[in-house]
């Protein structure tokens, strides 16, 4: 049985579905058995390369390294399988992912991940709908890789949240005018308060007043985009003015 501290958006088994038999033997030839032991690492946070793990025998658990290594969930059980949108969209891992016992996994790569998404309708449907319902719960929580501390007076404060949330990106929120800990965090980082708003990512990296670009950046969002093909048209958009404009290129 699958467990969280994070409240959940939708049911438990919405969050925390298993595959069947079936599937699992289906999923297999996708990926390749891999057996692990207790406190292994699988994914670092920050890695740009995430792995999609099936869980045949054992234990894994998502914990926050900023956060003195606070737990985000454990999934136990046959047919369990971690990941969020993240591990699809190809942007770097929110948290470290560890075996909490010896056990064995399907691992599967971003491209082998994507096959059997497109390949197998059951199988992808069960895994997107899991990845939609983990990311409500984070945001819902503000659980994530960011901290953005800002005030209601400033418009740059906004601008990055509405910047994150457009992005469906989770994060936490520290208003300066309310939040008693926000005070403590800027003389940490040795901020001053007319350097607002600030950016923590990945509880490393600090941004004073970051362009969408240089947060954009710092969290990879473009990685996967090859800089080097040439493309006739971008549509940047999909209200009724894109949607209308990729109809008539195309």
């Amino acid at each position: 049985m699958s467990t969280t501290d994070i409240p959940l958006a939708g049911t438990r088994e919405d969050v925390f579905p298993s595959l069947s038999e079936a599937q699992l033997a289906r999923a297999e030839r996708y990926g390749r058995r891999r057996s692990v032991k207790a406190g292994e690492v699988l994914i670092e946070q920050g890695d740009a390369s995430m792995y999609f793990y099936v869980i045949l025998d054992g234990e894994i658990e998502a914990v926050r390294p900023s956060d003195a290594g606070k737990s985000v969930a454990v999934l136990s059980g046959r047919g369990q399988f971690s990941g969020e949108i993240n591990t699809l969209s190809g942007r770097r891992a929110m948290f470290r992912i560890t075996a909490k016992c010896d056990g064995e996994l399907i691992e599967f790569d971003h491209r082998q991940l994507m096959s059997i998404v497109q390949n197998d309708a059951e199988i992808g449907e069960t895994i997107m709908r899991a990845f939609i319902w983990r990311r409500v719960a984070f945001a819902r929580a503000g659980v994530g890789d960011v901290i953005l501390v800002g005030s209601v007076h400033s418009g740059d404060t906004l601008r990055l949240k509405e910047f994150l949330t457009r992005n469906g990106h989770p994060y936490a929120y520290l208003d300066l005018d309310r939040d008693a800990e926000a005070e403590q965090l800027m003389l940490t980082f040795r901020v001053d308060a007319t350097e607002i708003p600030v950016v923590i990512c990945r509880g490393k990296t600090l941004l004073r007043n970051p362009s969408n670009r240089e947060l954009a950046e710092c969290l990879g969002f473009n990685e996967a985009i090859d800089r080097a093909l040439v493309r006739d048209l971008i549509v940047i958009g999909a209200g009724p003015a894109g949607l209308a404009a990729a109809v008539y290129a195309a």
